[in-house]
């Protein structure tokens, strides 16, 4: 359901919240942005000038990084400096997280009923002398 939180992190990511940040980390100029204002500060004047398209092309990369939260604009001046969000990603990171366990247990009682344990245990060890 739109809006709904997302299980296990209630408290942190709605459903529309998680659909921001990962379109938002889909495109790479996008990705670029955050990494680069992760490790400082830095105008949307400069970032227009590391990449091959226009000022208003650039701001409208940041306005979506902004609208997920992954980026913040400050006035300093007559500019706007951008810095990244880590606890976004560090919430995005943790919902990963999340299905990595998911899997992972999955795996684990794929394995066990391989070995044929259907409990769903660890598989035994090997016997001794085992290849």
């Amino acid at each position: 359901m739109p809006g709904a939180p997302v299980d296990g992190m209630a408290q942190s990511l709605s459903e529309d919240d998680v659909d921001r940040i990962f379109r938002a980390l889909a495109d790479a100029t996008r990705r670029d942005i955050v990494r680069r204002t992760l490790t400082e500060e830095i105008t949307v004047s400069a970032l227009a000038a590391a990449y091959d398209m226009s000022f208003a092309a650039v701001q409208k990369h940041v306005s979506v990084l902004e609208a997920a939260g992954l980026v913040h604009k400050n006035p300093h001046g007559r500019e706007r400096l951008v810095r990244g969000d880590p606890d976004t990603l560090r919430k995005a990171q943790a919902l990963l997280d999340q299905y990595e366990q998911i899997w992972r247990g999955r795996m684990d009682r794929l394995d066990a009923l391989l070995a044929g344990d259907p409990a769903g245990g660890p598989p035994p060890p090997p016997a001794p002398g085992a290849p």
